[in-house]
């Protein structure tokens, strides 16, 4: 049996993103810490990582953010870009301030481009996110599209069939398959994630997307009750939809 691993205190809130290492230190011996409804004032004591150390340890009687190896899922708005660099409003400002400086640094899950809406995955835990991008894994990702014109009727069978191939590349497409809900609104579900892909798909066949929305991952559903903006704590259940059939 493996033993539960352990951590300096001020290190994990540290890495947490709640201050130095020594103002974890003055936090504690001035009351702010506790685990179990009990003061700590030693915050270089070290403490067992189990999984229920986030309900048991709290800062001024709140319980502490997500442990590190967490996943969330965001409603991702238009007009946000997933990017640490770029200008203007990111994904990373939807979430608390603090969570910039974890380490490990929190990452998406892929990419949705600024125009894009929908399910968008983030966490700090890099085995999951090469898990659920790995091609071997063939994760379904489902999109609403509505596009510029009415369909002419071969799509379906052109992206069903695989082998498109899209311009400036060498490597013709896997299968994809597509749900019309009207002449200008379909479910496309695909599993790549190339640059654009969706946009550039429907260019290949004559068409615009004037709005792309993301609303499925795996077997895991975005939420009608999570608004756009707002994000949500995964849960072992949910992570294991992402990778159901």
């Amino acid at each position: 049996m493996s033993k539960t691993p352990t951590i300096r205190l001020d290190r994990l809130l540290a890495n947490m993103g709640y201050g130095s290492r020594k103002e974890m230190q003055a936090l504690a011996r001035h009351g702010h810490v506790l685990i179990d409804g009990e003061h700590v004032r030693d915050a270089e004591q070290r403490i067992a990582l189990t999984p229920d150390l986030q309900q048991r340890l709290q800062i001024d009687r709140k319980p502490i953010d997500p442990l590190p190896g967490f996943c969330l899922m965001l409603h991702k708005p238009l007009g946000v870009t997933c990017s640490h660099k770029e200008s203007g409003p990111l994904v990373y400002d939807l979430l608390p301030t603090r969570w910039r400086a974890r380490d490990p640094a929190i990452s998406t899950i892929g990419r949705l481009d600024k125009e894009t809406s929908g399910l968008l995955l983030m966490t700090d835990d890099g085995a999951l996110l090469h898990k659920v991008i790995s091609p071997k894994h063939h994760v379904a990702k489902r999109y609403r599209v509505t596009l510029d014109r009415p369909l002419r009727g071969d799509e379906a069978a052109t992206f069903e069939a695989g082998g498109l191939m899209l311009e400036g590349e060498t490597k013709p497409l896997l299968p994809a398959t597509m749900e019309i809900l009207s002449p200008t609104e379909t479910f496309l579900t695909l599993t790549e994630g190339r640059y654009h892909q969706v946009r550039r798909m429907f260019a290949a066949m004559g068409n615009h997307v004037v709005a792309l929305h993301r609303d499925r991952m795996g077997g895991l559903v975005l939420p009608d009750d999570l608004p756009a903006g707002d994000f949500r704590i995964l849960g072992d259940e949910d992570l294991k939809a992402i990778f159901a059939a």
